[in-house]
């Protein structure tokens, strides 16, 4: 059942995301919209908790609240990638264009390169098991 229902959603995600993936503005501001419905779902959860009183209030102080999720982010390793993100870093890093800015075909060409990468070093792979074997061959003659 479970595994059903993984399935179902992981089908719905791949349909919208293929659609919305040609609409950045528009996918940008649904993403925004649920991002932002999460978490003031997640904040009134947390009043409410907060209102029973306790180690509850305690806990949930802003001060306290902020310095736990840096913690837990940073102990993570999210902190960074959820406020900034690996790609965003990496094409900083080479000088890239932004995702969205590159053009169909050019994502495309990326996606080709990188197969020939890992068809190059699949058989990189295989020749280096080869040679091994020979090696091993080798000591056992001697």
């Amino acid at each position: 059942m479970r595994k059903a229902i993984i399935k179902f959603f992981d089908r719905i995600e791949d349909k919208v995301r293929i659609r919305l993936s040609h609409r950045a503005i528009l996918y940008a501001f649904v993403g925004g919209g649920a991002t932002l419905l999460f978490w003031r779902g997640a904040w009134r959860t947390f009043d409410a908790i907060e209102g029973l009183g306790g180690i509850f209030a305690i806990l949930l102080s802003p001060p306290v609240s902020l310095f736990l999720s840096i913690v837990i982010l940073l102990a993570t390793g999210l902190f960074v990638s959820v406020f900034i993100g690996e790609r965003v870093i990496i094409s900083g890093l080479k000088q890239e264009k932004k995702i969205f800015e590159k053009t169909e075909s050019e994502i495309k060409e990326e996606e080709s390169m990188l197969f020939e990468m890992k068809m190059a070093v699949d058989e990189l792979k295989r020749d280096t098991a080869e040679i091994r074997e020979i090696m091993e061959g080798w000591k056992k003659n001697l």
